[in-house]
């Protein structure tokens, strides 16, 4: 009899942790993104921008970077971008001023540093400062705009889409995404125009078993950034970022004071000033 019963408890334990990581997948997602919001922890992420059109597909942007949390969420970031194609010709000319070379971008609360880029730094100095800075410089307004590393932005994906498993796909307004992401708020240096609010992008975000983001896909119109060439009016953007290392100690710090020069104390333009 004792016999029976250990075998029965060691089929009940063995089921129960097999079961945990199903569990953990069907859990809440912003719950479990938000016990990842701890001070001096983060996530890091890597992701490629890609021209999507009927003459073909063209990779250009590859991006780099790591968000460190807080309490209430993200406090801190830094991204490298790298483009990755000498062929300008497939880069749409609305965009090709802001991805001329690669760049670095470091943001601690609202502060940006800039490294590369269009900016050039001062004579002895590396980077440039803004109290109101992009989140990810000039080429994060051509990379991933949809932060999942922000509680309310994943809720509203969440919200939107429908669920298959581990991954659910959808579409949502930029007007909407605006509402509840700093992240997207700060991708660019001018207010979000009234058609680019309208304008619907296309996602697929797909979590781990530990029921936290691990891949997004986001597609949209390439007119959203500052409208198409005659001719290629089906040109989208396509832009694919995973997510590693939930829970790994991240510490962004700034550049050395020295090596600083800031660019200016004015507002950003969705405030009633101008960056830069």
């Amino acid at each position: 009899m004792k016999r029976v019963i250990a075998s029965i408890a060691a089929a009940t334990v063995t089921t129960f942790v097999a079961a945990a990581p199903v569990q953990a997948a069907s859990a809440d997602p912003v719950t479990a993104l938000k016990s990842q919001f701890v001070a001096g922890k983060g996530v890091k992420f890597t992701d490629v921008t890609t021209v999507v059109e009927f003459a073909g597909n063209t990779t250009f942007l590859k991006r780099t970077g790591s968000f460190q949390f807080g309490r209430a969420g993200i406090v801190a970031s830094d991204v490298t971008t790298k483009v990755t194609t000498d062929d300008t010709s497939w880069v749409p000319n609305s965009l090709l001023w802001m991805v001329t070379d690669s760049d670095r971008t470091i943001r601690i609360g609202t502060d940006s540093y800039y490294f590369g880029g269009l900016w050039e730094p001062p004579k002895g100095k590396t980077w440039l400062k803004h109290p109101h800075g992009m989140t990810a410089g000039w080429s994060g307004w051509c990379s991933q705009l949809v932060n999942v590393a922000e509680a309310a932005t994943l809720k509203a994906l969440i919200t939107k889409g429908k669920r298959a498993g581990r991954t659910y796909t959808g579409a949502i307004s930029f007007g909407a995404l605006e509402k509840v992401s700093p992240w997207l708020r700060n991708a660019n240096v001018i207010k979000i125009s009234k058609e680019q609010k309208a304008a619907v992008l296309r996602f697929t975000l797909t979590l781990g078993t530990n029921g936290l983001p691990q891949r997004l896909v986001t597609v949209y119109p390439q007119r959203t950034h500052g409208g198409t060439e005659p001719g290629r009016e089906d040109r989208r953007l396509s832009v694919e970022t995973h997510y590693t290392g939930w829970g790994s100690r991240v510490s962004v710090k700034a550049p050395p004071a020295s090596e600083v020069a800031n660019i200016g104390k004015r507002e950003p333009a969705e405030r009633g000033g101008g960056r830069g």
